[in-house]
């Protein structure tokens, strides 16, 4: 079990509606952090932004996108989360990646679709969460809208560690950003990272950034700032996840509950 998890956010712009580019410039962020980390967690659909156009840009499972996630992980020996668009089917998904250096894959596809912009017309929602067992640490992946839905997060019996959040987030809703990442720390008792893009996307919306990683006790511990494309990699303690559910056992007192999917 390791007692220490590296973790880099990869905060930057994404090429719209350009998957070549946006897999040669991201493969080369990573690459830059090669033997500096475990895991590097990229923003929500990195390879298109946050399109509509699904005909289009949709992948499948055997296109382009996972092979080359596949390549980065193991060529780096490091895990890459992110998410991207994919076909399945019939049917398109906002689907999130974690791959790891060994070649294992865990897919998961976004539970909540964010109808303000027309998401659930054109995708269709997830019914599963994940939840990845890496290095010794649990690591539940969800994306963007998600972040506003705390049952859907909800550690039942601390089943994670470690709970990212990969993201297209606005720049005019940044405080709640913030602040909503901090609440899911606090209240499941994990470490939580946020990934979000920076730059302006093809339909003008600004993206702020302000990835970030919080603490199970809610203290902001890496920051990667406003506006600016910027990698920034901590380590997160084990020992300090234990230390807090034993010392301050409130999970022990939750709610039952179940989910009606």
């Amino acid at each position: 079990m390791a007692d220490n998890l590296r973790i880099s956010m990869i905060q930057s712009h994404i090429i719209w509606e350009d998957r070549d580019e946006n897999l040669g410039y991201y493969g080369e962020l990573l690459r830059r952090v090669k033997g500096k980390t475990d895991l590097a967690v990229l923003p929500e659909t990195f390879s298109t932004g946050f399109s509509m156009n699904v005909e289009k840009l949709a992948d499948t499972m055997d296109g382009k996108t996972v092979p080359t996630i596949k390549e980065w992980a193991k060529k780096y020996k490091m895990a890459v989360a992110g998410s991207f668009i994919v076909k399945e089917g019939n049917k398109y998904y906002n689907r999130g990646f974690f791959i790891t250096p060994d070649g294992e894959e865990y897919y998961y596809d976004k539970r909540h679709l964010f109808r303000m912009s027309g998401e659930d017309e054109h995708y269709s929602p997830g019914t599963k969460r994940l939840i990845v067992p890496y290095l010794g640490w649990n690591i539940c992946l969800q994306i963007c809208y998600d972040l506003r839905f705390p049952v859907w997060s909800r550690n039942v019996n601390n089943e994670y560690d470690l709970l990212l959040y990969v993201a297209n987030w606005p720049e005019v809703r940044k405080k709640v950003w913030r602040s909503l990442l901090q609440a899911r720390a606090i209240e499941n008792m994990a470490y939580v990272c946020g990934v979000n893009r920076v730059g302006i996307d093809g339909k003008g919306f600004p993206y702020r950034g302000d990835s970030m990683v919080y603490t199970p006790k809610g203290k902001k511990l890496a920051d990667c700032g406003k506006r600016e494309e910027v990698t920034r990699t901590c380590v997160l303690f084990k020992e300090e996840v234990k230390d807090l559910r034993t010392k301050f056992p409130a999970w022990k007192d939750a709610d039952t509950f179940a989910i009606d999917l």
